[in-house]
Order: structure tokens, then sequence, then C-alpha cells
């Protein structure tokens, strides 16, 4: 594979880097995970301004197709992008939104969904996908099912679905006579029940229950297999580049931390076994760089990557836990403190850690696939 970075992600990472840089700062974050404003209206873990100025920038639709605005780029240049995100922790659905909501509908999707995708592409609404359940592991098999009468109706319940508050429509995972297909939902409709959820890094997630819910059907059930293992591996890859960038920063931190801190008159960066450390971490990130890069490259160039993109998950999770650990424990006890900047990166790799899967999860996933090719 090549390992060279296309000009185009260059170009977008620099351009979401100085976007995120001039505008998550710890203070801004500080803010966001108060529970009411200065004027004691409630807030949430969403930063409208900075979507707004990504919007503007046109970092949102670069990656996606020309026929909902987009520049055309795609999954490698969208890994850049998410890299950034995670740079900076910056509480945004760039993931769920742009990569998988209006990815799929511009891929997949009618002419009336593809200019939801559009919409969702200026910023002018937020998209978002439903891919979790309640103790089931696997999420190819959604347990939620649709049935046909008067058009397409949902019942069940999904758990952890991000931004759902916020989102103008919900693409929704589900069964149809035992085949899964992808279906999208108005969230402000009266059958369904949105109740907010507690999750590690405050981002904004909630249980959304559907009793009968009217759908619109994305592309075939023919289809739905693919469309949803396409939503997965893209969920999959990108929580992994998120974490990438999550890490790559928490590294930097906790380095340049080690540099400064003294302890029995000596920078404790010289002392071996924060040395050690700090050194399995680097390998862990470039572990976890190299293979989101691989699983990016075989997905833009049509290849079969389900393999690679199982590792780069497997490789989030475990590596980033070990590195997250490590930025908390050089810190000390400033690390737990959760007005300090570090406390932001640890939450956030605990997240990207666990969403849609652990590292057993990908693990026994990725030996289901070795297995397979072996009989």
């Amino acid at each position: 594979m090549d390992f060279t970075l296309t000009e185009a992600q260059q170009d977008l990472a620099r351009l979401t880097a100085e976007v995120t840089g001039k505008l998550v700062t710890a203070d801004r974050l500080r803010e966001l995970d108060k529970n009411t404003d200065a004027a004691g209206n409630p807030t949430v873990r969403f930063d409208e301004s900075l979507w707004n100025s990504l919007a503007e920038t046109g970092v949102l639709a670069a990656a996606l197709p020309e026929t909902v605005g987009g520049s055309d780029f795609g999954v490698l240049e969208q890994t850049a992008i998410l890299r950034e995100i995670g740079k900076s922790v910056a509480p945004v659905p760039y993931l769920w939104s742009i990569v998988l909501g209006a990815g799929a509908l511009a891929r997949f999707g009618s002419q009336a969904q593809r200019e939801l995708a559009a919409r969702a592409a200026t910023g002018e609404i937020i998209l978002t996908t439903a891919l979790s359940e309640e103790r089931n592991w696997e999420l190819a098999g959604p347990v939620t099912t649709a049935i046909a009468g008067d058009g397409w109706q949902l019942t069940g319940l999904k758990t952890t679905v991000p931004f759902a508050r916020q989102a103008a429509r919900i693409l929704v995972s589900a069964s149809v006579d035992g085949l899964p297909a992808v279906f999208l939902v108005d969230p402000s409709h009266a059958s369904v029940r949105v109740e907010d959820q507690i999750v590690t890094d405050r981002s904004p997630e909630a249980e959304v229950e559907f009793a009968g819910t009217p759908a619109e059907l994305v592309g075939t059930v023919d289809q739905g297999g693919e469309i949803l293992n396409w939503l997965l591996e893209r969920a999959w890859l990108g929580l992994a580049a998120t974490q990438l960038g999550v890490v790559e920063k928490g590294l930097e931190l906790v380095a340049d931390y080690a540099r400064e801190r003294e302890q029995f008159n000596r920078k404790i960066g010289s002392f071996q076994a924060v040395a050690q450390r700090l050194a399995d971490s680097y390998i862990d990130v470039q572990g976890v760089r190299l293979a989101v890069q691989q699983a990016a490259w075989r997905l833009a160039e049509g290849l079969p990557a389900a393999a690679e993109v199982h590792t780069a998950k497997y490789w989030a999770a475990e590596a980033g836990h070990r590195v997250a650990h490590t930025v908390v424990h050089v810190h000390g006890g400033v690390g737990i403190d959760r007005d300090h900047i570090v406390n932001q990166y640890f939450t956030a790799a605990k997240h990207n850690e666990f969403a849609l899967g652990g590292a057993t999860d990908h693990l026994r996933a990725l030996g289901a696939l070795l297995s397979d090719a072996a009989q």
C-alpha cells in the first residue's frame, strides 16, 4: 500500500487544524461540559459555532460526492479530517452526520434523500445513525424490526445514538423478515422516544425507542446488507481515525509534561520507568496510525477491507487504552482533575475505545474472518 498522504489529505488536515485550533480551547470545552450556561440555559457538548465554521470553510462538504455539493474526495480525506478533530477533541458530529449520514444517503439514497445529504453538507441540518442495541453484539443483525404495510414502520430500541436530539433525521438499522436493512426516520415523530444517556466523555448520546414509527427505506431491502456493512466499516474506521488524533495529542501533552515536571530535583522524563512508558506509547500510536492508514487506503481503492477495519478498531481500542492510562498516570493527580485538559483526552479515548465494540469484540470478528478464510 501507499503510505504517502495525498495533497488533499494534507490540505484538509491543515484547514481543519486551523479552524479547531482557533475555536476549541480548554475554556470552551469546560464551558460546554457545564449543565447550564451563564444565563441559566441548558447546555450540551456540541459546539455549534465550530460546526458552522467547518461548514463555511468547506470542511464538511469536501469529502462528499459532487452530487450533494461536495468536492468528491473520499475515505482518505475523511480520516485526515477526523484525525484533526480527535487531536482537538472537537465536540462536533462530523463522523455521524457527514461521513455516515450524508455519505450513505449520497451513495444509496433516493433523490429526496440526497437532498437531505446536501443540506447536511452545508451544516444546515444534522444527520446521525442508530446502530447499537442493548445486548446485541452482532451489529450486522439488528433486533429492531421493520414491517411493510401502509409504508414502513419500525419497532425497537437503539442505544447510545450520537446527537439524537440535534438530528433532523436518523439512519436506523433494522431487520426485515430476518434480513438487514437501513431506514431513515424523523426523530420528532410522536412515536419516537428519546432519552438522554450519560456517557464517558459527556458527548450527547441518547436511547431512542421506535414504536410503529414511520420510516423511509434507504436503497432496497436487497441492498440492506451492503448498506449496513458500508455504514459499520466507515463507523469503525472513523472512530479509529478519531482515536488516532486523540492519542497523538495525548502523547504530545504527556511528553511535554515529562520534560517540565520535576521530582527529586530531576525532570520526571529522565526516570527510566517514565521514559519506557512514553516509548511504549509512541509505538502504540504508530501502530494505530499504520492500521488506520491501511484500512482507509483499502476502502478508498475499493478493495476488501473487513479485516483491516477490524484491525484498526482493535488497535484504536487496545493501544488507545494503554496510551490514555499512561497519559493520566504520568500526570499524576492533575490527570484525573476534570478541569485539566488531559482529562478531556482520557475520557475521549475511553469513549472511542468502547463505541461500537471494544478490543475483544473486534478481535473476535477478526478471528472469525481468518477462520472463514482458512476453510
